[in-house]
């Protein structure tokens, strides 16, 4: 029985829409999160009723085994309805199957980093309006700008400087990746101005666990593979960047060290870090359940911690490495590292195999940087947890696979 050709055409139709759909989705999460996944909805369901063959990654076993833990936990926690936010944002991981299944070509990937650039470009342009701002507003109440500053940093199209800061580190390395190993030149200019900007506005952002720890271990990483004697002449060039900086940038990486009091998190980090740890020796296998590390963090909050608490945000460990154990239990924290674990060990595999598309190390590097500089983040910051970061994460691990297949493909 021939099919009409009407129904051929919807079909070819819905092929390139889940495509477009799909990028829509992973551009706009750069200024609206609404609209990015009313966006990733509908992809999946073009995709879904479209003729293109479901791809998954190779992370079918832990990442089931991650749902699977997520579920179990949220079912004996005692509180379903309060974890469901949780299970909701399980949706997201749909994202490296939807890049896999719809990207066909490295220039596909070349185009959405390149859209990265430019949207995130224009957010750290207004964010740098918003830091003038800011330091005119201390100026006129006589405050002491770093005091005045840390508390109501700059967010660019975000609502928190957190996610903004995090949106710019991904989109930063996977740009930086372009410049360095994309064979690629023709907007290679423009990538370098935008790269300035960004690079600028995430300093200025003053979120340490970013520009002092997540984007220098990635960066690190690609001038490794890109020109090593580089490596030798970041620090220096950092060096540099903080001694001409505002004085207040100063301030901020010897706070790392030495904390303005409560101004700066140091002493509120130290107490998340105390009571992550008591819940995870309390209910090691299945944890508190989702959701739940927000709502009973007081209750175990150690006994020798003297009250008030110091200022902070309280409402999770700002950690992923204890909490996922925490909320979920030690076994599906494992599961999770294991998948990510494996993800690098996928994209390094495709690296040591002869290319014949040079354009595909661009898309593996970029990858392996953004995975080491959000673990690395992570020691300090509950980022996974974001949305907004955990979107451009997924897509970085589906572009990584797309450009593995690449490599496969032409070996």
């Amino acid at each position: 029985m021939s099919i009409p050709g009407s129904l051929v055409g919807l079909k070819a139709y819905l092929d390139r829409a889940a495509f477009y759909l799909t990028c829509g989705s992973l551009i706009s999460i750069l200024f609206s999160i609404a609209v990015s996944q009313i966006l990733l909805g509908l992809a999946l369901a073009a995709l879904l009723l479209s003729t293109e063959k479901l791809r998954f990654p190779p992370i079918k076993l832990p990442l089931a085994l991650f749902i699977a833990g997520t579920a179990i936990s949220l079912l004996l926690s005692g509180h379903i309805r309060d974890g469901t936010p949780q299970i909701r944002k399980l949706v997201l991981f749909v994202i490296p199957l939807l890049v896999l299944s719809t990207f066909r070509k490295i220039s596909e990937i070349r185009a959405v980093v390149l859209l990265w650039a430019l949207v995130a470009t224009l957010s750290a342009v207004r964010s740098l309006f918003q830091f003038w701002q800011k330091y005119q507003e201390a100026a006129a109440q006589h405050s002491d700008f770093y005091n005045f500053y840390v508390g109501s940093r700059i967010t660019g199209f975000m609502s928190h400087w957190m996610t903004f800061g995090g949106e710019e580190m991904i989109v930063l390395l996977m740009l930086a990746a372009y410049l360095f190993f994309s064979s690629e030149s023709r907007w290679k200019t423009a990538g370098w101005l935008c790269s300035f900007l960004l690079i600028v506005s995430m300093v200025l952002g003053y979120t340490r666990s970013i520009f002092l720890l997540g984007f220098p271990i990635g960066l690190v990483y690609l001038l490794w593979f890109w020109h090593k004697w580089l490596v030798v002449a970041a620090p220096i060039v950092a060096v540099v960047i903080v001694l001409l900086g505002p004085a207040s940038l100063e301030q901020r990486v010897t706070s790392a060290f030495q904390p303005h009091g409560e101004t700066d998190s140091n002493l509120h980090r130290a107490i998340t870090r105390e009571t992550g740890v008591a819940m995870i020796r309390a209910h090691p296998w299945l944890g508190l359940g989702p959701e739940q590390v927000n709502a009973q963090f007081q209750r175990w909050v150690p006994a020798d911690v003297s009250r008030p608490l110091p200022e902070g945000w309280y409402g999770h460990l700002h950690n992923i490495y204890l909490q996922y154990p925490a909320e979920r239990g030690i076994p599906t924290a494992l599961v999770l590292f294991w998948m990510i674990g494996k993800i690098l060990w996928d994209f390094a595999r495709g690296l040591r195999t002869k290319v014949a598309n040079p354009a595909a190390r661009f898309a593996l590097h970029g990858a392996i940087a953004v995975i080491l500089a959000v673990l690395a983040e992570g020691f300090l910051e509950y980022n996974l947890g974001d949305s907004e970061v955990l979107t451009l994460f997924l897509a970085v691990v589906g572009f990584g696979y797309v450009a593995r297949e690449a490599v496969a493909d032409a070996a």
